[in-house]
């Protein structure tokens, strides 16, 4: 779709209109000039003053059909960059009314594209503002429809419940480790992950910087009293390393940082169920690890095979049950709405497959394709579901957890996710994931030990947000990770005194 846009200077609108252009057509290229070989042509007329920003737009196709529609944003008096914000979102609006018309399709999540819609939410709640005019702001500024601000309000609902004191952990972390090893890497990954056979000198000298990070920060954190919330260990799959390497690493953990009886919840992401193995567990269960993921995407094998999954559909219920019958009370599995080849049938013989298994938790993503991964770069060999299939299979998703006892706890969002929907979190009563919860709703700082790990500050008393992510690749982290470890002591210092 070749959509040509007048009346805008500022380069600065591109962006926002091209993303809500690629909410509705696919391969969608948006320009600032009027071409008359566009199939859409888009002109818009701006009238700001300093209280007010008043957007007309005309919407005319090469059939010379032409639709209108126009929105007077309200400028309060801020700085210069959220001035423009406002602006912006006035002109995207109108863009996307222009184009819900023109097509037919109702984006549900309105003009937003954020990754964490619930925050809007939760700041909402921490202001103390009556719950309706909470919603009926949301509806109104963003237009999201009122099912989809049902569903963040049982979220918001939900991890208060789960962590009730969510509003007052700004002075404690959680912790990311990062594990950049896998058996294989997935077609539509874009995490560090590198195959782990034949790698065994750069998973040396990886795990070596690690434990250096991980006794650093935790000195760090000892010193000045911060306590740990949650700890997660994420990769690539953690459990691609041995029993012993996995064994001296939560000794170090357990040696380095603070009180680790005490951290509420210590995850480790076995995702992949052929890294899965008896002694892997018992060095687990040693050192309190007391959730785990065992994630089997699709429990249709020609599926697994297609995106680079080289465990079987019976691997993942085989080792499912060795985690269960060796006490593991608390596993998450992870299902992916979309993947290719797949499509109602499908997702509904998985969803019958999960029944036999009912996992604590459960993770539902609609496939995104990321710009960096296998699948993106060659879309021509991965067939997907059309958007009203994609639909369909997140409605079952959201029936078949309801009627099973889950609910949702967790959402997120991501761009070029099929059907512009989302990726939501499901729990049975109580098992929440502490940690996903933090990392979603950005109420504390993450620290990310290890390669590719990403460290979010949050500013206890500001809110202020800083980033900064470790090295992907394992000979650039050992490269570096004593100049990394030092640059997150220095930001730890500024923000906690």
């Amino acid at each position: 779709m070749y959509i040509s846009v007048s009346g805008l200077e500022d380069e600065r609108f591109i962006r926002p209109l091209q993303l809500n252009a690629n909410l509705f057509f696919e391969e969608t290229s948006v320009v600032f000039a009027e071409k008359e070989d566009a199939e859409l042509n888009l002109k818009f007329a701006l009238a700001v003053d300093p209280s007010s920003a008043e957007i007309k737009g005309v919407l005319t196709d090469q059939g010379g059909q032409e639709l209108f529609s126009e929105y007077k944003a309200q400028l309060p008096a801020i700085g210069e960059k959220d001035r423009f914000k406002q602006i912006k979102n006035a002109v995207v609006r109108v863009q996307l009314l222009l184009l819900e018309e023109w097509t037919g399709i109702t984006q549900k999540w309105g003009i937003l594209n954020g990754v964490r819609p619930t925050k809007l939410l939760h700041r909402k709640m921490q202001e103390k503002v009556d719950r309706e005019i909470a919603h009926q702001g949301l509806h109104e500024k963003y237009l999201i429809s009122r099912e989809k601000i049902a569903l963040m309000q049982e979220i918001v609902d939900r991890q208060l419940k789960a962590v009730p004191d969510l509003y007052e952990l700004k002075k404690e972390v959680s912790i990311y480790i990062g594990i950049p090893f896998c058996p294989t890497k997935c077609a539509y990954c874009t995490f560090p992950a590198y195959a782990i056979n034949g790698r065994q000198g750069s998973v040396d000298s990886f795990l070596g910087g690690l434990h250096y990070e991980m006794r650093k920060v935790g000195n760090w954190l000892k010193e000045h009293n911060v306590k740990i919330t949650t700890v997660y260990f994420g990769g690539g799959t953690p459990t691609s390393i041995t029993a012993e390497e996995m064994d001296l690493l939560y000794e170090e953990m357990h040696q380095s940082f603070p009180n680790v009886e005490k951290i509420r919840e210590i995850t480790v992401e076995a995702g992949r169920p052929d890294t899965i193995t008896p002694e892997k567990l018992k060095v687990m269960q040693k050192w309190g690890i007391d959730r785990i993921s065992v994630n089997p995407q699709s429990f249709i094998q020609e599926t697994l095979k297609a995106i680079g999954r080289h465990h079987t559909v019976v691997e993942t219920k085989e080792k499912f049950q060795l985690a269960r019958d060796m006490g593991m009370n608390n596993i998450n599995m992870d299902l992916i709405i979309g993947l290719p080849g797949e499509g109602l049938p499908e997702f509904t013989y998985t969803l019958d497959e999960i029944e036999k298994l009912m996992p604590e938790s459960l993770t539902v993503h609609t496939l995104s394709f990321k710009r960096a991964s296998e699948m993106t770069k060659h879309k021509e060999k991965y067939k997907v579901a059309d958007r009203n299939e994609i639909g369909k299979m997140m409605d079952l998703a959201e029936a078949w957890t309801k009627t099973h006892g889950y609910f949702p706890y967790y959402l997120y969002r991501q761009k070029n996710i099929l059907g512009n929907l989302e990726n939501v979190g499901y729990t049975l009563e109580g098992q929440e994931s502490i940690y996903n919860i933090m990392i979603m709703e950005e109420q504390q700082t993450i620290l990310g030990l290890g390669c590719g790990a990403s460290s979010k500050f949050i500013h206890p008393e500001t809110g202020e947000i800083t980033h900064f992510a470790n090295p992907k690749d394992p000979k650039s982290y050992h490269d570096s990770y004593e100049h990394y470890a030092d640059k997150k002591i220095k930001v730890l210092t500024e923000i906690f005194g």
